[in-house]
């Protein structure tokens, strides 16, 4: 698509972007990082990823027993 277009158009189209994202509202890292904590801390009793799978529950269990290797 670039290269249909000429270096003003270009410029354009960045012109652009940059107006849109200079209007983006913008919150401190300080307080997006600390929601973000609070709502894993709060996640974390159902999150699979923490708590794991119950061994009934699981699929993918592996067999007992298994390879004997000599």
């Amino acid at each position: 698509m670039a290269r249909d277009m000429s270096d003003i158009d270009i410029l354009k189209m960045e012109l652009e972007q940059l107006k849109k994202e200079v209007s983006t509202p913008r919150e401190p890292v300080s307080k997006t990082s600390k929601e973000t904590m609070d709502w894993c801390e709060a996640a974390s009793g159902t999150d699979l990823l923490i708590t794991g799978v119950p061994d009934d529950k699981n699929p993918y269990k592996p067999e007992k027993g298994g390879c004997i290797i000599t």
